[in-house]
């Protein structure tokens, strides 16, 4: 098949003066080769397309491709992951991992937990400060755990996320209100293990590639899997394969999540423990980062013994059987 390859590229957006932090989320040049060669490897061609308006320039010119291969991130508005699979769709092009529905509402943490409490799938109570004025409207127990709604790779999440009582939930909310612009996701603090559980397939056929606890060292900035830790990883913490009662729990609730919120192809769930031990869902990526030696998916894969043409295929054989 030919596929078009759908992707931000970081160093694109650092050159047009983007910061470090907002451009968290967008790959390296090695990812996109990597995605690359591993199609090439699997019997497809490749074409490298770029973003959305990379993409809209050459739909308009008549360009068009059996399918795409798309890990666009997209940069602004709350449905950016969407815009991608949403223009494929009105071309209907067919592409790999999820629809605009699913990378829409997942991006929406706040979203996300109310679709999976309803369907109960066990999440940490939460509450919703969509300004000032609902600072005071929060009534759940301390401590508490403060990040923004819509943001991906830990942006938002450092030493101050984790707060004791109302004075500090106050002034941290303020600082994440003024400075991403979005509502404020507030939980029910997590004091237990941290799990990111590796997922492929669709639906019913989907299935656990595997699970890695995140390990504190002396380094680890605050009390969650933030911005600066995920950055730069070494020296702050230990990425461990687990196959033990809680990480087998942890997985069958990211499961549960993933086919609730009709995730496709792969991607990965975090799970952390509460006070009493019992899984509770973090957030969902289905829109993974596979950056290789990098990305925790990556990392789950090389553990599993998945090589990176092995784990690109995987993505394939979900796409190919539900198209």
């Amino acid at each position: 098949m030919r596929f078009g390859v759908t992707y931000d590229l970081r160093s694109d957006y650092r050159a047009m003066g983007y910061g470090e932090e907002e451009t968290a989320e967008f790959d390296a040049e090695e990812t996109i080769a990597a995605i690359c060669d591993a199609l090439t490897a699997l019997g497809h061609v490749p074409e490298r397309i770029g973003g959305v308006r990379a993409l809209t320039k050459k739909l308009a010119a008549g360009a068009r491709w059996d399918a795409v291969f798309n890990i666009c991130e997209g940069l602004k508005g709350v449905s950016r992951e969407a815009q991608v699979p949403a223009l494929l769709e009105a071309y209907d092009i067919p592409y790999v991992f999820s629809d605009p529905l699913t990378l829409a509402l997942c991006l929406d943490k706040a979203m996300t937990k109310r679709v999976l409490r309803d369907a109960g799938v066990p999440t940490a109570a939460f509450a919703l400060i969509e300004s000032e004025a609902d600072i005071a409207k929060v009534d759940l127990p301390f401590p508490l755990f403060l990040k923004p709604v819509s943001e991906g790779s830990g942006k938002g999440v450092n030493a101050r996320s984790k707060v004791e009582d109302a004075a500090a939930l106050a002034g941290v909310a303020r600082e994440l209100l003024a400075q991403f612009r979005q509502p404020v996701l507030v939980e029910e603090f997590l004091p237990g293990r941290e799990f990111t559980v590796g997922i492929t397939g669709t639906g019913e056929t989907a299935s656990v590639l595997g699970v890695i606890e995140i390990v504190p060292t002396a380094q680890y900035v605050g009390q969650a899997y933030g911005y600066e830790n995920k950055s730069d990883w070494e020296g702050k913490l230990d990425i461990v394969p687990v196959d033990d009662a809680d990480a087998r729990a942890a997985a069958q609730v990211a499961l549960a999540a993933w086919r609730v919120l009709r995730c496709r192809d792969g991607g990965r769930a975090d799970i952390r423990l509460d006070r009493d031990g019992k899984p509770r869902f973090i957030e969902v990526n289905p829109l993974a980062g596979i950056r290789p030696g990098y990305s925790d998916l990556c990392f789950i894969a090389d553990f599993q013994k998945i090589s990176y043409s092995q784990l690109i295929g995987k993505f394939l054989d979900s796409f190919l059987a539900r198209i």
